[in-house]
C-alpha cells in the first residue's frame, strides 16, 4: 500500500492540527484535524478492498521465429458482485507496460485487449502478471497487487534452411562403419511381450525357460548422432552492437538450423552449451540449473526453447570442463562447434576431440578476418551470419 502525495500532505495537516488544537484549545482545529485523519483512515480501508477479477491468457502463437508476428489476448472479468471503480491496470510485456481498461467494469462483464509480442529479438518474453491498482475516490492512498500468472512467448533464432545433414560415421557394435546414410539394426535387449508385436521376434528359447512370451528388442547402434556445441561464453563473442552480442544471435540461428534439418532428416541431434545453463521453463525456479545436455539429455526444453532462452555466460573456462566431458561421455559421431571471434584462441580443445568424434567441423561467426588454415587441423567455416554458413553448408557437410 503506497500513500499519494496528497495523502501524505493531508496526514501532516491532520497531525498538525490535532497538536494545535490540543495544545491552545482550539476544537475547530481539532475537529478539522480529526476530519483529515479520519478521510486518511477512510481512504486506505477503501483501497484495501481487493476486487474480484478472473485473468485468462492466450498467446497467438507462444512460440514464433525471430522476426515473425505473435499477439496475446488478455481477458479480464469481474466476478465479484461491485463495480470495479477506481481502478487502474497494466499488462506487463517484455520491457514495456499495456493499459488495460476496468474503470467500472461491471460484475459479471468481461473487458478484452490484444496487443502485440515483440519479436525482433532472440529470447524469453515474459507477459504478465496483470498489475491493478486500486485507488480511493479522494486519491490518497494507492494499492497495485498482482492478478493472474505471467506466460512466456518464446522467440527462436531464425531457421535457415540446409541442404543436407552430414552423414558422419556411425559406431555399431561389430565395429565402426564409415559414412553411415541410415543405421543399421542390432539386437540389444529382451522384453515382455505385449499384443501386436511380431510373432517372428519372440524368442523362444528363452521363452521356453522363463514361462512366458519374450520379445528381442532391436536398436538402431550405427544410425549416425550429431552433436551441436555451441558457445555461449562472453569471452567468445566480445563485439557488441547496441549491447547485444551479433556473432551469439548468428551461432544460435545456426544451431537452430542444424537441429531442424536433423529432426527433418530423422537424425539422433544434442545440443550442448559450453557454459551450463540456468532454468528458465516456467516449471522451474529461476536460479535452478537445468539438466546438463552433457549427460545425453536435452532437460525439460526443446532444443529450439533453450536456444531462444540460451544467453552468455561469464564462466571463460567452461570450454575445457565442456570438452572434457564429450570426450569422456562420447554422446556421438558428429560434433559441430559454434563458437564467436574470441574462441578461436581455443580451437585446440576442440581439435583433441577428433579422436572421440570421426566427424568435427567448426563455424566462426563474426570474425573480422578469415580463420588461419589448417587451424588445429579442424576443418573451419567462417560466416558473417547464420544465412551465410546454410549457405556454405552444402560444401562443408562432406568432411
Amino acid at each position: 500500500m503506497g500513500i499519494t502525495a496528497r495523502g501524505v500532505g493531508l496526514l501532516v495537516a491532520a497531525v498538525v492540527l490535532l497538536g494545535v488544537g490540543f495544545r491552545f484549545a482550539y476544537p475547530e482545529l481539532t475537529l478539522l484535524g480529526a476530519a483529515a485523519g479520519a478521510a486518511v483512515g477512510y481512504a486506505a480501508l477503501t483501497a484495501a478492498w481487493r476486487p474480484r477479477l478472473t485473468v485468462t491468457r492466450r498467446a497467438d502463437p507462444d512460440r514464433v521465429a525471430r522476426g515473425e508476428p505473435a499477439s496475446m489476448t488478455l481477458t479480464v472479468r469481474n466476478t465479484g458482485r461491485l463495480r470495479s471503480a477506481n481502478l487502474l491496470a497494466e499488462d506487463r510485456c517484455g520491457d514495456r507496460t499495456v493499459p488495460v481498461p476496468l474503470l467500472r467494469l461491471r460484475p459479471g462483464r468481461d473487458t478484452e485487449v490484444r496487443y502485440d509480442v515483440p519479436t525482433h529479438r532472440r529470447g524469453v518474453v515474459p507477459v504478465g502478471p496483470l498489475r491493478v491498482t486500486r485507488r480511493d475516490p479522494l486519491g490518497l492512498v494507492a494499492l497495485a497487487r498482482p492478478y493472474g500468472a505471467s506466460t512466456p512467448v518464446w522467440v527462436h533464432p531464425r531457421v535457415h534452411p540446409l541442404t543436407a545433414v552430414p552423414t558422419g560415421a556411425g559406431r555399431s557394435l561389430d565395429g565402426r562403419v564409415d559414412g553411415v546414410p541410415h543405421g543399421s539394426i542390432t539386437f540389444d535387449s529382451l522384453r515382455e511381450y505385449v499384443v501386436g508385436d511380431e510373432l517372428r521376434r519372440v524368442h523362444w528359447r528363452t521363452s521356453a525357460r522363463v514361462g512366458e512370451l519374450m520379445v528381442r528388442e532391436n536398436v538402431d547402434t550405427s544410425l549416425p548422432r550429431l552433436v551441436v556445441l555451441l558457445d555461449n561464453r562472453v569471452a567468445a563473442h566480445p563485439d557488441r552492437v547496441n549491447g547485444v552480442a551479433e556473432s551469439f544471435e548468428s551461432a544460435c540461428e545456426a544451431a537452430a538450423s542444424v537441429v531442424t534439418a536433423a529432426h527433418r532428416a530423422d537424425l539422433p541431434v544434442l545440443l550442448v552449451l559450453v557454459a551450463v545453463e540456468l532454468a528458465t521453463s516456467p516449471e522451474q525456479g529461476r536460479g535452478d540449473r537445468a539438466d546438463s545436455a552433457v549427460d545425453g539429455d536435452d532437460g525439460p526444453l526443446g532444443p529450439l526453447d533453450r536456444l531462444a532462452a540460451a544467453e552468455l555466460s561469464g564462466d571463460d573456462d567452461a570450454l575445457r570442463a565442456a570438452t572434457t566431458r564429450l570426450r569422456q561421455d562420447r554422446l556421438g559421431d558428429t560434433l559441430i562447434f559454434l563458437t564467436g571471434p574470441g574462441g578461436r584462441g581455443e580451437l585446440g580443445h576442440v581439435g583433441a576431440l577428433r579422436g572421440a568424434y570421426p566427424s568435427v567441423v567448426v563455424g566462426v561467426f563474426g570474425a573480422a578476418e578469415p580463420t588461419p588454415p589448417g587451424a588445429a587441423g579442424l576443418v573451419v567455416v567462417d560466416a558473417a551470419d547464420g544465412a551465410q554458413f546454410a549457405a556454405e553448408w552444402d560444401g562443408v557437410r562432406r568432411w
